[in-house]
């Protein structure tokens, strides 16, 4: 809705669309400048650190998946790394590599659904990806067949597409044999295939001009393109092992929302996401993936938000291409997984969710209960960044009428994909009685 008095606009959204869960836009302009702008985030929070006390240790994996359904192996794997460092244990080898093949599934699910579902609409003129369907049917079959294949592979490794069973501290219940996954390594080399072609489709849409500057967070490894890693770095100087997050990374709360925002100690507000990995290690894509990106006009970095949507395909290509690379030489362990001994300890993990670096803490004591829990979901952490896009962008055309404004407004929200159902777990409610 939008009202005009003595000069000023307001524009707001009271749900925002095609965005995962349920939040709000609004936009204040007062004498022709820009005087408020709000993402609103207001679903209920959901208090998963809250449950998560008093719990055994090996209980996160299986209870943070429920955060999401779009991205539960992120949260599956950000505990597992949090609680195998605080219990000293290790994964590696072909369970590590086993751990990367699940999560290039969540990767191409989670980013195929936004490109079809959520955001090429936004580009085309479209009200979302039913009505492009009617328009662009082979487009939208062809993205959902390679969806379909990102779930394949959460069904191979977890168990299920939908919050995983399979993944536990220390690794699998169950790993697979070659056999089993050799069937798999057909489809992903047909879906290799249509992710160069949507990378090509999504490369000719038409972007607005609106250079960002981000300050780029990822997680790192030491070799490979951001999935897992043990240290956090940025394009300005952060170079951090995961358990000092909370030393430089501060989260707060705002009045308009029922999710944290966060902001570096040293700088202020941040961004992680596919921009943020694709610009700090894009050297280290798998080859069609940056023969594709060169392909697509990107260079070694992407300040563009609108142009997020080719770098989200140009991951899926990474993703594809990574995971026929651990079945080819995927040798099946002994062990399905490592021995754990439940202690006292305090562990850090983080992993790069689709939507960008999720951190997890957790205390357990001497007897494997959890004794506090923090979880750092990537869209509260983007949050900040998100308002000052669409400050900015705002800012730059107020010579749009409302209607107009208001949609591209949403469009600038949407190209980070925020998951808005995953930023909200953490509250603090004040009572004031007079």
């Amino acid at each position: 809705m939008t009202h005009r008095a003595s000069g000023s606009r307001a524009l707001s959204t009271g749900a925002l669309a095609r965005v995962e869960g349920e939040g709000a836009m609004h936009v204040e302009i007062v004498d022709g400048k820009v005087a408020d702008v709000q993402l609103n985030i207001y679903e209920p929070p959901r208090f998963f650190e809250g449950f998560l006390r008093g719990r055994g240790y090996a209980e996160p994996a299986d209870i943070t998946a429920r955060i999401c359904g779009i991205c539960p192996v992120a949260y599956q794997m950000s505990a597992c790394a949090a609680i195998e460092d605080a219990l000293g244990v290790t994964v590696d080898g072909p369970l590590h590599e086993l751990r990367t093949l699940l999560y290039c599934g969540e990767w191409i699910e989670s980013h195929t659904l936004h490109i079809h579902f959520l955001h090429a609409p936004d580009f085309l003129g479209f009200d979302g990806g039913v009505e492009m369907a009617a328009v662009h049917r082979p487009l939208v079959e062809r993205g959902l067949e390679v969806k379909k294949i990102g779930n394949q592979i959460l069904e191979t490794i977890g168990g299920r597409a939908i919050h995983p069973v399979n993944v536990k501290v220390g690794g699998f219940y169950r790993v697979p044999s070659r056999r089993e996954l050799e069937p798999l390594r057909n489809d992903l080399v047909r879906g290799l295939e249509m992710s160069i072609e949507i990378v090509d489709w999504v490369s000719g849409f038409d972007f607005p001009d609106q250079e960002m500057d981000y300050e780029f967070v990822s997680t790192a490894h030491p070799t490979e393109y951001p999935i897992m890693g043990d240290r956090v770095v940025s394009d300005r100087g952060l170079d951090i092992d995961v358990a000092e997050f909370l030393d430089h990374v501060e989260e707060y709360q705002v009045e308009h929302s029922t999710a944290l925002q966060a902001h570096l100690l040293e700088r202020g507000e941040y961004l992680v996401g596919p921009l943020a990995r694709y610009s700090l290690f894009s050297d280290r894509l798998a080859p069609a993936a940056a023969e594709t990106a060169q392909r697509a006009g990107l260079g070694p970095t992407c300040h563009n938000p609108f142009r997020s949507i080719i770098v989200r395909a140009v991951e899926v290509v990474h993703a594809f291409e990574t995971a026929i690379a651990v079945i080819d030489r995927w040798e099946q362990p002994a062990q399905a997984a490592v021995e754990v001994v439940p202690r006292a300890g305090i562990g850090h993990g983080v992993t790069e969710a689709p939507r960008g670096l999720l951190y997890h803490r957790y205390e357990i004591d001497n007897e494997g209960l959890i004794a506090d829990a923090v979880i750092t979901p990537p869209t509260s952490q983007n949050q900040a960044t998100i308002e000052h896009d669409l400050w900015h962008f705002v800012e730059n055309h107020l010579h749009l009428d409302d209607e107009e404004l208001r949609q591209r407004a949403e469009v600038t929200i949407r190209n980070h994909d925020p998951c808005i159902s995953c930023a909200t777990h953490f509250l603090d409610l004040t009572v004031v009685r007079e």
